[in-house]
Order: structure tokens, then C-alpha cells, then sequence
């Protein structure tokens, strides 16, 4: 109804005429036709609203589906997976999916496991890990979080190294994505320009831009929040941190207030360097975000998701080790379509598709 137009109206006792609340009397069959006219309005307006709410989908307009209702890989047995499988890192060889995932035992201690598959949605399992906790930085707490990248003929594995006292982001290399050889912490906690705490979530760029490499990571800032930090390299083992402040900070009141940390491995675009992050709230729910960065400075920012484009929505998400997260961390492109690899409430792995992970609307410039 318009405001200052359309008011109570009544009906006199003869029927034949409508009265306004203010006192104006109207032809009965023009009232009625006004009323018709609302009416209709109203339910074309609705009718968009409608429109666009199905169009966006409930994670806040992505076209992100879930390809499985149910998880793809679930924790089993009674030792090193029997707590959680989760957190996973995808990608292709000799035309197979090949899925690093963290495994949880009950003690809390992590591994990585293997698994393959020919589909991408059913995986089969090793029966045992392939990369374990021996080093001093990641005795009792486990190796967790993997992201692969594969650069010449090498495979380069970003992972978190963690002793039950520190959480430090660690490198090892393959060739065969089964034996790994260790390379040590990358980025150590507690230094850097602006991380006063742990580093974790290295995500590289597999090619060079003005003849380095550059990843980005996640640390831990003065406020005790943790945000996006850069850092270049040329021979991936040793690096320099790129920025004086976080790359991509938390925004208060937003669905990454509290956490912004880097998903699968970024890729260069048209639109620029294009990386899926994890947002955590207040209240430590978990969505997905999407980044943009410049092609040829990747510490400048050009888009930033306003509200996220997946979000913990299936039971399975909600209720686990750690309730209401997703948390993507692999993606694979195939036959004309993204399929991204999550974790889901630090207990399972599930798996979405979208035709395109590049923002359609970049001239917008949304970097809040």
C-alpha cells in the first residue's frame, strides 16, 4: 500500500459508495478497481523479491550446489580416522582425483590421509596415511590442513605443523603425491610485520607475477584476530612477507569478523587473481568468500564478497567436532564446471559445484 494514498476504507450502510478515512468519497467501482491495482503491484513485487532470493540460493546468491546431499568421506574405523576426516586438498593426476585429507584419531592428533577416485565424488581410501607427525613442530598435534599445487614436474604442500603448543605453517614436496619430503616451517609463528601468534593456510599462486611467487596465508593480529597476510618468494622454500598489513583484514559486523583465511590455491584470471577464503562471525560460524586481486600486484585488492556465497546449511555441517563450519580448502575444474572440496563441522568432507567462481559484477569494486 502507498503511504499517504491508500487508507482504511468503508463501507456505508447503502452500499453503493466507499469512504476514505479522510473523508473523501469514491465511487464504488473505482475503488475497487484502485484496490485491484495495488493488489497487483503488490504481488509483482513480491514476485522479484521471490525471483531474486531463488536465484541467489541461501548461502547469498553464488550458484553454488552441493553435489551430495550426504558427505563424501566420513570418519571410520577405531584409530588414526576414526574422529574426523576433513579439510581436504584436491587434485588432478593421470586423470584421477586425488584427495589429501586431514584425519583425526581420538586423541586429537592429525595425519593425511589418500584417497582416489575417478568421478570425483567416490573416493577410495589407503589404508593408511601418508604423511604423519616425526618432527619436533608437529609432534603430538599432527599435520593438518593441506593445499596442494603442482609446479614443473613437483608438487608443493602447504600444511600446518602443530605441537600442541604451536600451530606454524609448513612446506614438503613429491612427485607422487604419496611420499613427501619435508621442507620445515615456511613462516614462523610469533614473527613477521604484523602476526603476533600462529601462521597457518598457505595458499599459492602457481605462476609468477613479475618474476616471483606469492602466496597467501593466515596469521594472527594484535587484536587477536586472524587475518589475510602475503608473502613472495623465488625458489618456494624461502619467503618474504609482502605487506605491512594484513592483505585482506577482518570486517566487523560482516561473516568475516572474526576470521579470514585462505581456501584452495588462488588462480590467475582475466578478472585478476581470483581466491576462495573461509570467513568466520563473531560467533565462529563459518561461510565462503571470494577475493580479487590484481593481476599484476596481488597485494592490491579490486573485489570482495559483501555477503558469503556458501554457508553451513545440511545437519551434517551444523553438528560435529566443531559446530556450524564450512570450510573449503580444494577445487578442481571439470567439464566446464568448479567442484569445490570442504570440510564440514572438522568432521567430514563434502563437495560443491559452481559453473563460475569469478564475480560477475567486479565494476562494483566491493572492497569493504
Amino acid at each position: 500500500m502507498l503511504e499517504n494514498e491508500e487508507r482504511i476504507l468503508n463501507w456505508d450502510s447503502c452500499g453503493a459508495e466507499w469512504e476514505l478515512e479522510t473523508g473523501i468519497v469514491i465511487d464504488r467501482d473505482m475503488a475497487a478497481a484502485r484496490i485491484m491495482r495495488r493488489w497487483v503491484a503488490v504481488c509483482c513485487v513480491a514476485g522479484i523479491f521471490v525471483f531474486v532470493a531463488h536465484a541467489q540460493g541461501p548461502s547469498g546468491g553464488s550458484g553454488w550446489e552441493r553435489v551430495s546431499e550426504a558427505p563424501i568421506l566420513l570418519p571410520q574405523g577405531s584409530g588414526w580416522e576414526s574422529a574426523g576426516t576433513f579439510n581436504p586438498a584436491v587434485v588432478m593426476r593421470d586423470g584421477k582425483f586425488v584427495m589429501l585429507y586431514r584425519a583425526q584419531d581420538a586423541s586429537g592428533t592429525s595425519r593425511l590421509g589418500y584417497a582416489e577416485s575417478a568421478d570425483g565424488i567416490h573416493f577410495t581410501r589407503r589404508a593408511e596415511p601418508v604423511l604423519t607427525p616425526e618432527a619436533p613442530y608437529e609432534k603430538d598435534g599432527g599435520v593438518e590442513d593441506p593445499r596442494i599445487v603442482k609446479i614443473g614436474t613437483t608438487y608443493y604442500l602447504t600444511y600446518t605443523g602443530y605441537n600442541k603448543k604451536d600451530a606454524q605453517l609448513c612446506l614438503a614436496t613429491s612427485r607422487d603425491l604419496a611420499h613427501w619430503e619435508r621442507k620445515g616451517v615456511i613462516l614462523p609463528a610469533y614473527q613477521g610485520n604484523w602476526n603476533k601468534a600462529w601462521t597457518k593456510s598457505g595458499a599459492i599462486l602457481t605462476t609468477k607475477i613479475r618474476g616471483e611467487y606469492w602466496m597467501y596465508w593466515l596469521g594472527t593480529a594484535e587484536d587477536k584476530t586472524d587475518q589475510m597476510g602475503l608473502s613472495r618468494s623465488k625458489d618456494l622454500i624461502h619467503w618474504t612477507e609482502a605487506t605491512h598489513e594484513p592483505v585482506l583484514p577482518r570486517r566487523a559486523g560482516k561473516f568475516d569478523s572474526r576470521v579470514v583465511e585462505p581456501g584452495p590455491p588462488p588462480i590467475l584470471t582475466d578478472a585478476g587473481i581470483v581466491l576462495i577464503y573461509n570467513g568466520a562471525d563473531d560467533k565462529l560460524v563459518y561461510r565462503t568468500g571470494i577475493a580479487v586481486f590484481d593481476r599484476e600486484d596481488p597485494s592490491k585488492l579490486l573485489y570482495r564478497s559483501e555477503v558469503p556465497v556458501f554457508a553451513p546449511e545440511l545437519e551434517w555441517e551444523k553438528t560435529g567436532q566443531v559446530p556450524n563450519v564450512v570450510f573449503v580448502e580444494g577445487m578442481v575444474r571439470r567439464r566446464g564446471r568448479w567442484l569445490l572440496y570442504y570440510g564440514a563441522a572438522d568432521k567430514f568432507v563434502g563437495v560443491v559445484e559452481t559453473k563460475e567462481i569469478e564475480p560477475n559484477n567486479l565494476k562494483s569494486r566491493n572492497i569493504q
